[in-house]
């Protein structure tokens, strides 16, 4: 009777949309901390919550990656090498502009014990460069169980590689089954991330006070200013340099009919359907876009890219870690794989940004308070970046096609 009873009361509590969920989450979780800023019990939820997404932040990334590069497929088509190329170098662009935008406005972040840790960060290149070879080579069971993400994602792609080429279909079948289930404990997690994030933002406001949200705002701004940047002005860019025509009519047809649905669903595979439909209706082959929507959905990740940047440089610009050219275009680099290996839930990038983190030594610790921030502002950053991720898989299909086109005319 009592299983039937919390099985039914969290039915319903899963039916509730996650946004308003969340927000609802942070209006109790400030309330809780101007009225009773003691009752400690609230601020430990937002601990739980955070030692749950440290505790499978790196098995998730191990999985997503070794998968991902075990089950791969080459496809011959010279249209599907324009189209993966098209995707992968908008998923750099962005992060780079992420860069770009981070340095020139740079925000910092309240976090735990950031005086100790700026003491402790890497002082130069030389030793950034030192730890992270010597970070990457780390035993592989250390690695997970420490959080050393350099080393995750070493061993990761080793492992992904080998299994490739010897692995039975059978084997892969059941590393997908692996991947999938991994998701499915972070899907769980994220439900009860609205009492998570009511602990978080009691902590912050009952000890930095309201204060804190002139701080997130400043992170959004700037989140959402690198992913508006990024469709309306570096995504035409590319497509004009493609396709030689005026890519507005494109860039418009793709905001109003995929990147809106994309921004309330908040998942690049459920939009898939309405980004098939968008496709036939601009008059595209089947034949390509039935193959390079899906693949779109995994590795054209602009969003993404912006969120792990912006994310990783805050956390950087808090600790006061000076930032070298060549680091930040291996940052660039490193998000822009990272976030081909997003998962397919909401708020997926977050759980990356420890592995861009650990390149300039931010501790496992730090790098998730950064992730719980980001779970705080999500209900804006996932839905804008979802927005750019899925409309610009039939952007990039659209412009391959065109140029085919024009070559042959």
């Amino acid at each position: 009777m009592k299983e039937n009873f919390f099985s039914t009361i969290f039915k319903k509590y899963s039916e509730i949309n996650l946004v308003l969920r969340i927000a609802a989450g942070i209006v109790l979780g400030v309330l809780l901390a101007v009225f009773f800023p003691g009752f400690k019990p609230v601020k430990m939820l937002g601990e739980l919550f955070i030692g749950a997404l440290k505790g499978i932040a790196p098995i998730l990334v191990f999985v997503l990656v070794m998968t991902s590069l075990a089950n791969g497929q080459v496809k011959k088509d010279g249209r599907f090498k324009s189209i993966v190329f098209l995707y992968l170098f908008s998923t750099f662009l962005a992060a780079c502009i992420s860069v770009v935008l981070s340095f020139l406005f740079p925000v910092a972040l309240t976090l735990v014990s950031n005086g100790e840790i700026a003491a402790s960060s890497p002082a130069n290149l030389t030793e950034i460069l030192h730890n992270l070879l010597v970070n990457i080579v780390s035993n592989p069971i250390v690695a997970l169980s420490t959080g050393n993400y350099l080393g995750i994602l070493f061993w990761a792609i080793l492992f992904g590689l080998g299994i490739k080429s010897v692995a039975t279909e059978g084997t892969k079948k059941f590393l997908a089954d692996i991947a999938n289930s991994s998701a499915k404990v972070v899907c769980k997690i994220i439900d009860f991330a609205p009492f998570g994030i009511m602990g978080l933002v009691f902590g912050a406001v009952s000890s930095s006070g309201a204060e804190i949200f002139v701080e997130y705002g400043k992170l959004i701004l700037l989140l959402v200013s690198c992913m508006l940047f990024v469709y309306f002005v570096s995504n035409p860019l590319v497509v004009f340099v493609v396709t030689r025509k005026n890519p507005y009519p494109l860039i418009w047809t793709c905001l109003k009919e995929s990147g809106i649905t994309a921004f309330f669903t908040r998942s690049s595979a459920a939009n898939i359907p309405v980004n098939m439909a968008l496709c036939e209706k601009l008059g595209l082959d089947k034949n390509v876009y039935s193959i390079s929507i899906p693949l779109g959905a995994t590795i054209n990740m602009s969003g993404a890219a912006v969120t792990i940047t912006v994310m990783t440089l805050a956390a950087v610009h808090t600790l006061g870690i000076n930032v070298s050219i060549i680091m930040a275009l291996i940052l660039g680099l490193v998000a822009s794989f990272a976030a081909c290996g997003a998962s397919g839930v909401a708020g997926g990038s977050l759980l990356l940004i420890p592995l861009a983190c650990s390149l300039f030594g931010v501790s496992p610790d730090i790098a998730i308070q950064v992730v719980g921030v980001g779970f705080i502002i999500g209900v804006i950053q996932d839905s804008l970046e979802t927005a750019l991720n899925s409309s610009s898989d039939v952007i990039f299909t659209a412009a391959a096609e065109y140029r085919k086109q024009r070559k042959e005319a």
